[in-house]
């Protein structure tokens, strides 16, 4: 009896064991397509798409890691270690919308507020994003457990499981939660450059909100200049004279469209020289803001400066009233105006171009010229460096890229005028102590001889600075109340200068 019985145990046991490995394969098979399915629920349909303060976004979880990564194409992105997990939160810039910028840019009740405006629209997106994950996790699950498993009963079970993965997804991501990550980016593309570029982020927010104060009244001062520079003595000397007003590096900054747009309006201004820099990065979002010029109203003659990309040059000149030179020539109010496009798109830091090849900008420029039926009136390069080949072929070369002002006499008689930054150097321009000055010049010049006769510096004061001020000088020899005449230097008069209240 004994044996028998213990024979038939091992007999007996044999089923019961078959049928848990049987049970631990099919649970192992339904984690499995559960978990396939949620993936391509999260892959195919976890997105949506955002308003997130001036920029429409897509918003959506990646199953590629933890953390987040924002996206600016074409600059490249920023990625965040702030917490662990099979997903990660993508936040991609696709445009700007124009219309926020500007209003953004002008209200400074908004500019204000613009992180709580951001916040809030990134922290909806996400909310409707999980809600969205959720069900698209869900549903994945389900739907690929009932193609694959064929039971009447599997989606439910699978709908479990899913369940369960997004709550344990969700456990892991806020356990693991690491705020401080934020203020430690990694940096790819384009944007490795930019805390060299534009400083620490904390100083340049801290110093904007009172820039911003300050330029919306500069901005606004800028009409009162009309009735101060009246009383000055008349800038040509006879009616037939062309009023052109030179800007440069206006590098995106609303306040410079501005300041240009009311110069153009108060001074009655026949067209606009731009040298170049009109953007940061030449990346097409930063297209969006380029109709300004176009609603100007005068002919605007732009060269690229070496942030400009081909890209910007294409979207200035697809702009009404508007022309683009690069070894080539255009007749505006009766002036013929020569210029090339500088050599160099730093953004990208293997086209840096050494003081050679802006020489030899110059050069070609002067061969251009020397095809002209009669010496153009003015030549436009972005970098003074590249003037020097230009001496004794022009009268008159306008150049910007140092942002600061600066005019001289070279050695053949060529008047070269270098502009200082009509946007204030962007956001750059806040990283000092004192703030770069928004500036711009009106040229007065003789229609029928090309000359220039006077010219008037106008500037609009940095952080604190209420104030804009004109200052006119004279090319010609001014004469006084005795019949002589007065030089200045560089054969200008004395600087005559008013200053409306700020």
């Amino acid at each position: 009896m004994t044996g028998p019985a213990a024979s038939e145990l091992p007999v007996e046991a044999a089923p019961a064991r078959g049928d848990g490995r049987r049970r631990s394969v099919r649970w192992a098979v339904r984690v499995l397509v559960a978990t396939v399915g949620a993936v391509l629920g999260v892959v195919l349909f976890a997105h949506v798409e955002a308003p997130i303060g001036p920029f429409d976004a897509t918003v959506s979880f990646r199953p590629t890691g933890g953390g987040a990564q924002l996206e600016i194409p074409p600059l490249g992105a920023l990625a965040v270690d702030a917490y662990d997990g099979p997903l990660r939160l993508d936040v991609q810039l696709r445009r700007v919308d124009q219309v926020r910028v500007l209003s953004l840019a002008n209200d400074p009740t908004q500019l204000d507020g613009v992180v709580d405006t951001v916040s809030d629209d990134l922290r909806s997106a996400v909310v409707r994003l999980a809600w969205t994950t959720g069900a698209a996790a869900l549903g994945g699950a389900a739907l690929t457990s009932l193609v694959v498993l064929r039971r009447r009963r599997e989606p439910v079970i699978a709908l479990g499981l899913a369940a369960a993965l997004v709550t344990g997804t969700a456990g892991l991501g806020a356990v693991t939660w690491r705020p401080e990550a934020l203020s430690q980016p990694t940096y790819t593309g384009l944007l490795v450059n930019a805390n060299s570029l534009i400083g620490s982020a904390e100083d340049i927010v801290a110093r904007f909100d009172a820039y911003r104060a300050s330029l919306e009244d500069l901005v606004a001062n800028v009409s009162t200049l009309y009735s101060a520079v009246s009383a000055l003595p008349d800038p040509g000397g006879s009616a037939d004279t062309v009023a052109v007003l030179h800007v440069s590096d206006l590098h995106l900054a609303p306040s410079g469209f501005d300041l240009m747009s009311e110069v153009v309006a108060q001074f009655d201004v026949d067209a606009v020289l731009d040298t170049g820099d009109i953007t940061d990065w030449g990346s097409v979002p930063e297209n969006q803001l380029l109709s300004a010029v176009g609603a100007l109203g005068v002919p605007y003659v732009y060269i690229r400066g070496n942030h400009d990309s081909a890209v910007t040059a294409a979207a200035v000149a697809a702009q009404p009233n508007t022309t683009v030179l690069d070894d080539s020539a255009v007749t505006v109010a009766g002036l013929t105006v020569v210029g090339a496009a500088d050599p160099r798109f730093t953004p990208d830091k293997d086209s840096e171009a050494a003081q050679e090849s802006l020489e030899a900008n110059g050069e070609e420029l002067v061969a251009f010229v020397a095809t002209l039926p009669t010496p153009p009136a003015i030549a436009l390069v972005h970098d003074p460096k590249a003037a020097a080949p230009l001496d004794g072929a022009v009268p008159l070369v306008l150049a910007g890229h140092t942002h600061e002002r600066d005019v001289e006499v070279l050695d053949a008689g060529t008047r070269l005028m270098v502009e200082g930054s009509t946007g204030g150097a962007g956001l750059r321009g806040l990283q000092g102590e004192d703030p770069t000055p928004l500036s711009c010049t009106l040229l007065y010049i003789d229609r029928t001889t090309g000359e220039l006769t006077a010219y008037d510096e106008i500037t609009l004061g940095g952080l604190g600075q209420a104030e804009v001020t004109i200052q006119r000088s004279y090319v010609a020899p001014l004469p006084t109340g005795d019949g002589d005449s007065v030089d200045g230097p560089d054969g200008t008069s004395p600087p005559t200068s008013p200053t409306p209240p700020g």
